[in-house]
């Protein structure tokens, strides 16, 4: 009797010895290696994991700086502060220049007409599937039901008199407003931009004139009269281009309806 217990004592032993021994050389052979730099990167980002810098969260974006796929200053929520600490732990350059999202409309109530009276959820994306794209006579203009504002984490975007309104102050330029809007009127632009141009239509002049009061008419005169180059007009609509642009404000003086500024 003795002899057995001691013989059972032994085996379980010796099976756990070897259990051990394989564990720990499985534990070496199919280890995932750790990279102390993505650790170190992930730890200065500031974890909201809202997908602006277009990867998967905090996560994937550490991951990618680390392997050299993303710049330091990838994430637009952490911004310089958090660019600067990325740069110490894998060297790089960080673009100082901030962008902010804009919206391009100006249409509020008052000067932007409506096709028909609109009764249904206020949403964006549900109002953008209605009978014309939603109630408001310009197509391209901000319909004004607040996706964008939902969308927003840092309540940087209101709705004022049927228009969103960004607060630069508190735009961590994260872009979750462009990814909400159904009609793409909001773009990023540099915080510094000289000259803006409030609208998004695309229409002829006396048609945009026949929606809207502060629409842009494709006139023209910003794009002669820019001593810079910096304006061109596209598709019936001004467009700005900010690396050229010096603040002058020459096209805001031309502008017959004032919606550059």
């Amino acid at each position: 009797m003795g002899a057995s217990i001691l013989y059972a004592a032994a085996v379980i032993g010796i099976v756990g010895i070897l259990a051990g021994i394989l564990l720990g050389v499985a534990s070496e052979k199919f280890k995932v290696k750790v990279d102390e730099k993505e650790i170190k990167v992930r730890e200065a980002l500031p974890g909201n994991n809202c997908g602006g810098c277009g990867y998967p969260g905090c996560d994937g974006l550490a991951a990618a700086i680390a392997k050299g796929e993303a710049k330091p200053d990838a994430c637009p929520v952490g911004g310089e502060a958090v660019a600067k600490k990325i740069v110490e732990i894998v060297g790089g350059e960080i673009d100082s220049v901030r962008h902010v999202a804009h919206v391009k409309c100006a249409g509020t109530c008052e000067k932007a007409k409506d096709a028909y009276d609109y009764v249904g959820p206020e949403d964006c994306q549900i109002a953008a599937n209605a009978p014309g794209g939603g109630p408001k006579g310009c197509s391209f203009g901000c319909l004004g039901y607040g996706s964008c504002k939902r969308a927003c984490q840092f309540d940087a975007i209101s709705i004022v008199d049927g228009v969103a309104v960004v607060d630069k102050d508190k735009c961590k330029s994260c872009g979750q407003c462009v990814l909400a809007c159904p009609r793409h009127i909001i773009e990023m632009v540099p915080e510094d931009a000289g000259a803006i141009v409030e609208c998004n239509s695309k229409e002829f002049g006396k048609d945009v004139k026949a929606v809207c009061s502060a629409g842009c008419i494709g006139c023209g005169l910003c794009q002669r009269n820019c001593p810079q180059g910096a304006i061109t007009v596209k598709d019936h609509l001004a467009v700005v281009d900010y690396a050229k642009c010096t603040g002058c404000g020459t096209c805001k003086e031309k502008c017959p309806v004032k919606i550059i500024k």
